[in-house]
């Protein structure tokens, strides 16, 4: 029998790296078709799994194992042929772990794509080579960009089907790669491929040899990713404090939670925020003892030299290094409510790192046209899966970072109180 996904923390006990990616296309560009080659390539697939998918294929009438059946896994998107929610799936190399978020195309999805690709370190966006570049594709591009994705992989599927023209695929590259540069796309690589074939997925092919880069799964492998984690600005939201029970043990009092960004290490100065108060870290533990330091995205108890009330929502920074305390932000918004829009006024809880309040929408500075890039300064409102830049006012201060420097610190979810929906995604553009 194949061999079974890895788990992260078998992946991690392994001393293997992990590398988050989305997939993005139009439908019938190839995604789920694409993630079902990766796996059955990587062998991380069961054997009961591949005669399932090889089952349904024949039933369908497919003269061939239609991997895309590994990821479609709703009935509606099989019926439908696309892809409507997030898959997420999971394998692993020699070299690397692998988390893949297969993301819906279409437009109305717009909320769905946000979500997987608000925790990727890498995006790949899918084209296919008879068409071309389309609308979906350049809102992709856009999208990635926004969400500050920091590695963006154009596949140009279905090479097989064009013959391997070399021409279509350079026509194709020049004209992304020139879009893209009016985006915030810092490492752009492109891939001919044929994900029905096994084409430059899994090894080079024999039927590109005007390509000379590497295959797919070689450029995930080899991609580097340690230098995208900010390890300059110390952000550690508190999760929990922790006070044993024990009558044996007393004085002992930590803090838990995930670093956000930057190291901790025993002997470092630090600040609590909002209080302001300062002390030292006497010591970093976790379940497996004390550790020598701590970074991004370890979860971790931290223990410090004085007595500070500290609680839920607080954050240990740098004396010399803080985030804003702000209870005015400017955000861009993505809009995920389908009964009510966002409307100036509109009141909702916010969460953001491990801290909760109250806001309200000050004001809609503009709508903001995905797919051509307009500003629609009179929208009164954003609806579903529309995204625009919004003021917002808290009812505490919020402990943020400018989202461009600090995806963690610099993200929020909206909440409707009534229904404890999540209604609403923020990138914070301004903190004050």
């Amino acid at each position: 029998m194949s061999q079974a996904v890895l788990e992260p923390d078998a992946a991690a006990s392994r001393g293997m790296d992990l590398l988050r990616f989305a997939t993005a296309g139009s439908v019938d560009d190839g995604k789920s078709t694409l993630i079902g080659r990766l796996l059955y390539d990587t062998k991380t697939i069961f054997e009961d799994q591949l005669e399932a998918v090889e089952s349904a294929s024949a039933s369908r009438g497919d003269e061939y194992t239609n991997l895309a059946l590994l990821t479609d896994g709703l009935r509606a998107e099989r019926e439908q042929g696309i892809t409507i929610d997030v898959a997420y799936r999971y394998f692993a190399t020699p070299r690397r772990k692998f988390i893949i978020a297969d993301t819906p195309g279409h437009i109305q999805y717009t909320r769905n794509m946000v979500t997987g690709a608000s925790t990727a370190d890498l995006a790949l966006i899918l084209v296919d080579a008879r068409k071309g570049l389309v609308e979906q594709s350049r809102r992709h591009a856009f999208l990635t960009s926004l969400l500050r994705v920091p590695h963006l992989v154009l596949c140009v599927n279905k090479m097989d089907l064009v013959d391997w023209d070399q021409a279509v695929f350079e026509r194709i590259a020049d004209e992304f790669t020139s879009f893209a540069a009016k985006l915030d796309a810092p490492d752009l690589t492109i891939i001919p491929i044929s994900a029905l074939n096994g084409d430059n997925i899994a090894s080079r092919s024999e039927n590109s040899p005007w390509y000379e880069g590497p295959s797919l799964l070689h450029h995930l492998e080899h991609v580097h990713i340690a230098s995208d984690r900010n390890l300059v600005d110390v952000r550690f939201p508190v999760q929990y404090v922790i006070r044993p029970q024990s009558t044996t043990v007393t004085d002992y009092r930590g803090y838990a939670g995930q670093v956000a960004s930057g190291i901790l290490k025993p002997g470092d100065d630090v600040m609590v925020l909002p209080s302001g108060l300062t002390s030292t870290i006497a010591a970093i533990e976790t379940a497996d003892g004390p550790i020598d330091e701590a970074f991004p995205p370890m979860s971790v108890t931290v223990r410090l030299a004085d007595e500070i009330d500290i609680s839920r929502g607080d954050m240990i920074c740098r004396p010399q290094n803080k985030p804003a305390v702000a209870q005015d932000i400017e955000a861009m918004v993505c809009w995920m409510d389908e009964t009510a829009p966002l409307r100036v006024g509109g009141k909702y809880a916010i969460k953001h790192t491990t801290r909760s309040a109250r806001t309200v929408v000050r004001g809609l500075q503009y709508r903001l046209d995905v797919n051509t890039l307009h500003r629609d300064e009179a929208a009164g409102e954003l609806s579903l899966n529309e995204i625009g830049r919004v003021k917002l006012r808290t009812t505490v201060p919020l402990l943020a970072d400018e989202y461009r420097r600090n995806r963690t610190t610099g993200g929020f979810i909206l909440i409707d109180e009534s229904t404890n929906r999540t209604v609403g995604a923020g990138i914070i553009i301004e903190a004050r």
